[in-house]
């Protein structure tokens, strides 16, 4: 669909311009939306990989705390856990995957005293399988983080991949054909108007020789 302009020289080489630009933004969105796509995969791998392992971890520190209430009582395993002994601070910063802001979290752990350990109490009244509770937990803290980044940063990949495929789509499909029509028209209605101009000048050299015979 060719849009509506006058069939001018001055007309066709803008549209020979605004097309070119085109063609070039559409090269430029294709790479960019070809790179979105391959780091998206291999974020969505990681993702399955680290996803897998943090349910795992979960599941068991579950099972073993499940084990601990079994044998310890309800008052013995909510003192143990009522002093956390580490301190932890989460910064959370932007990094940038081809222009796109995405969250980049750290965090740090710091200790209330230095001869701390990772358990809240001692191991008199507690048992095994609430130390091994406590340590899976204290340990997949970092790994429950990366987790939250990485899902983010698919979320915002998958959306921004959907914006330059719709961009990508309008101009491969709509803007560059049009352009592409409206300037085979144009060069068409001058290709006419040249050939009426020589055919007149043709009839005004005719009617000279006749006159001057």
């Amino acid at each position: 669909m060719k849009t509506n302009v006058n069939p001018t020289r001055m007309e066709l080489t803008k549209l020979k311009k605004r097309l070119k630009v085109a063609r070039r933004g559409h090269k430029l969105l294709k790479d960019k939306q070809d790179e979105l796509i391959k780091k998206f995969v291999d974020l969505v791998k990681k993702n399955k990989e680290l996803r897998e392992k943090v349910e795992d971890e979960l599941s068991s520190a579950l099972r073993n705390f499940v084990m601990a209430r079994a044998v310890m009582s309800k008052e013995i395993v909510e003192e143990s856990l009522m002093y956390p002994v580490e301190k932890v601070d989460i910064d959370v910063e932007t990094g940038n995957i081809m222009s796109v802001k995405v969250p980049k979290i750290k965090i740090h752990k710091k200790k209330k005293k230095a001869s701390d350990n990772k358990y809240p109490y001692g191991f008199a009244n507690t048992s095994g399988e609430l130390d091994n509770a406590i340590s899976i937990l204290a340990d997949i803290l970092p790994d429950l983080l990366e987790l939250a980044e990485i899902e983010k940063t698919c979320q915002l990949l998958a959306d921004e991949i959907e914006k330059t495929r719709r961009r990508v789509n309008a101009l491969e499909h709509i803007m560059i054909p049009e352009l592409e029509e409206t300037i085979k028209y144009i060069s068409m209605k001058l290709d006419e108007a040249e050939r009426a101009n020589i055919t007149r000048l043709m009839k005004v050299k005719e009617m000279v020789m006749e006159k001057s015979v």
